[in-house]
């Protein structure tokens, strides 16, 4: 049993349209563009690949995808807009794909979902087993907003917009965590949800990805490679398995 949140049909359905920024050619190029340049034509697979955000445009760069996703619905409206790419349906952790990848990849702090230490590392585990000698691991997680955390508060806040407000929850104990959304509606109205994690620093990823026997290769702060460093929000690492 996975402690990952499970996406049902209704979130499915509207999964595309309340992530619509992340699809905007500034946010998606670059990480198809990273993720291109590794797998040089080869193979790939995406672990929790979700509605095909980045699978999709990957493959259009000639690129063999395919792909591992907990929830059926978020595979429905993915073979919605790609019948033909292969997908298993599974926990990122356990579940596997036949064969071996030049690259296998986690984007949009999705490893979060994992919710319990034991189940990050297996996830490194499993990313390993399905890589080819000299194979990447590619995982995008943002760094947590702890310090930005005064004596007292409850909560961060990690996006404000006209129609969206999120807040993260922390317990500092546990590094279990809660994003809370507030969606307004076009009439007015505010729809409320929310999703469980567990955050990771970059340290700890690469103690994991030592256990599954991979080696860091490269750290960026994004997909464009700017540099990652102390000030860093986000991460965007690679480890290459010998």
């Amino acid at each position: 049993m996975t402690s990952s949140d499970l996406w049902d049909s209704e979130a499915a359905l509207r999964y595309d349209e309340s992530s619509a920024f992340m699809f905007e050619p500034d946010v998606l190029d670059p990480a198809v563009d990273f993720l291109a340049a590794l797998a040089d034509g080869g193979s790939a697979l995406e672990f929790a690949i979700g509605t095909g955000r980045v699978a999709i445009p990957l493959a259009d760069r000639g690129v063999h995808v395919e792909g591992i996703e907990l929830s059926k619905p978020m595979v429905e409206q993915l073979r919605s807009k790609d019948a033909d790419l292969p997908v298993s349906i599974g926990d990122m952790a356990t579940a596997t794909r036949p064969g071996a990848f030049d690259l296998v990849y986690l984007v949009w702090n999705s490893i979060g979902n994992l919710r319990t230490q034991s189940e990050q590392v297996e996830c490194f585990r499993n990313a390993a087993r399905h890589l080819k000698p000299g194979g990447r691991f590619v995982i995008e997680l943002w760094v947590p907003g702890i310090r930005r955390f005064p004596p007292g508060q409850a909560a961060v806040p990690f996006h404000v917009g006209e129609h969206h407000v999120g807040f993260d929850t922390y317990d500092m104990t546990t590094q279990q965590g809660t994003s809370h959304h507030y969606t307004r509606g076009d009439d007015g109205s505010v729809r409320y949800g929310a999703s469980n994690f567990r955050y990771i620093w970059p340290a700890e990823c690469d103690l994991m990805a030592q256990l599954a026997g991979l080696e860091i290769e490269a750290r960026y702060a994004d997909w464009s490679k700017a540099p990652f460093t102390t000030d860093s929000e986000s991460h965007v690492s690679v480890w290459r398995k010998p």
